[in-house]
């Protein structure tokens, strides 16, 4: 299995996920892998001031639009155990963009995150926000049978 081929069902998944929380927003969810964040959203008429210019590129993109107001979700997907250079990866791009929510999901299973988030329970590493409001990433591991999250390696829980 290649990383490209987890793709679509978290595209999938991440769509209903959305729509299901925003019930009266527009909602899309794209595979933006191959192309910079700021022109996948320029394609939905969204700006991103900070995006802008910026080599981001998030694997899943979800966009919740209503009226001005626009929520952005992303997916950083991986195929491979996780590292903490994958966690700062997202953590980047949280920082600068400020989704309202972003996963970091692995068809394999925690790596070395696992010590740090489930024994050592640093879940302050998740931190991001523009500093009046904390979110947090999520790191779970992808279910390749069922096409969804395995909430029960969710961390945190939703």
């Amino acid at each position: 299995m290649r990383e490209e081929d987890l793709y679509e069902p978290m595209r999938i998944w991440l769509e209903q996920y959305v729509k299901d929380k925003y019930k009266r927003y527009y909602v899309v969810a794209v595979d933006a892998h191959a192309e910079r964040l700021d022109r996948v959203l320029a394609k939905y008429e969204v700006v991103n001031e900070m995006a802008n210019g910026i080599d981001i590129q998030i694997d899943v993109l979800a966009i919740a639009k209503r009226g001005a107001d626009v929520k952005l979700f992303f997916i950083e997907a991986k195929k491979t155990k996780l590292t903490l250079r994958d966690l700062g990866q997202l953590w980047a791009y949280c920082k600068l963009v400020d989704p309202d929510e972003a996963f970091l999901l692995s068809s394999a299973d925690f790596g070395s995150l696992n010590k740090l988030l489930n024994a050592l329970r640093r879940e302050d590493l998740l931190d991001f926000g523009n500093g009046k409001k904390i979110k947090k990433m999520r790191v779970g591991k992808w279910d390749v049978t069922k096409n969804t999250i395995d909430f029960n390696s969710l961390v945190p829980k939703i």
